[in-house]
């Protein structure tokens, strides 16, 4: 493995790490009931913007051609806007188990995005890790304990949402890694985000209006902090920075992280406990991203 295939895995397991985290806080958020998802996408929208059109101002200036702009719109909204906001949005309709296992999907989708668009081939490495990791998640999902007060139920528009969010998302990991690798990571991302913010104005004006932020709790304000920070500016700086370094599928490999992470956090609160099956998942997930990364299409990147 070189240094540069090294640096994009080491950026993607710290993006999904900080994702896995986000998990918790989004339900938080969305169990408070005070900012909607879409008023809430616009201001982690409105943030990362502010961040990431500031740092441009401290690197050289890249002109972004007409054709590669119309790309952007579509990367916006197939790796923005539609997954953060189905996945807010699901967060109020699903149970945790469900939204968990729908998760697990968005690689097998990022495979055949990846091949359709990239021509990256489907090895039985490949193919073969994917299915091991799938199975680790599933392990440790079904063996984790349900949270407290979250929705037993996740309601057929919760399905759907769940859906949209991993095809979305998939199909920008597998479909823009080309136009990602002509520009710099702060350069692409400003762009990424004021298309995102722009669209979601519109849909978000009324609620921004309705939201009394004067009465949001001092631990649900940390938390909408940290989702603008830490899950939207730096982790979407550091997704990029890995695309241009590794395959799409083993990008979204690293997704299988999140729940494990979240279990981890969960063992730490006393809210869980260490079982055989959450090591072996453990185990399991490593595995299969071991066998995706060499496979013969991981070896150029």
């Amino acid at each position: 493995m070189t240094r540069e295939q090294l640096s994009g895995h080491l950026s993607v397991a710290a993006a999904y790490t900080i994702f896995g985290l986000n998990i918790v806080f989004c339900k938080d958020i969305a169990a408070a009931g005070i900012v909607s998802p879409i008023a809430l996408f616009t201001l982690r929208a409105l943030g990362a913007s502010l961040l990431f059109w500031l740092l441009s101002l401290f690197i050289p200036r890249e002109k972004v051609s007409g054709k590669d702009m119309g790309l952007i719109v579509l990367a916006s909204l197939t790796g923005l806007f539609i997954p953060q906001l189905t996945f807010l949005q699901a967060m109020t309709v699903s149970a945790p188990v469900d939204t968990a296992v729908m998760g697990t999907l968005s690689p097998i989708f990022t495979m055949l995005f990846a091949f359709l668009f990239l021509k990256e081939p489907i090895t039985w490495k490949k193919a073969l890790g994917v299915a091991v990791s799938f199975g680790g998640v599933l392990l440790l999902i079904f063996n984790s304990v349900r949270s407290p007060g979250a929705v037993e139920h996740t309601t057929p528009a919760g399905f759907v949402l769940l859906l949209l969010n991993s095809l979305s998302f998939a199909l920008y990991l597998g479909a823009f890694r080309t136009l990602i690798s002509r520009y710099s990571v702060v350069t692409f991302m400003k762009w990424m985000f004021l298309v995102s913010l722009l669209v979601s104005i519109p849909l978000s004006v009324g609620d921004l209006a309705r939201t009394d932020f004067l009465s949001i709790p001092a631990d649900i304000l940390w938390e909408i902090g940290y989702l603008i920070l830490f899950a939207t500016f730096f982790a979407y700086f550091l997704i990029p920075f890995g695309q241009k370094r590794i395959r799409p599928t083993l990008v979204s490999m690293y997704s299988y992280l999140q729940p494990i992470i979240a279990s981890v956090v969960s063992v730490w609160i006393g809210q869980d406990i260490v079982t055989w099956q959450k090591l072996l998942a453990g185990i399991l997930v490593l595995a299969g991203v071991t066998l995706v990364n060499r496979s013969r299409a991981a070896a150029g990147g």
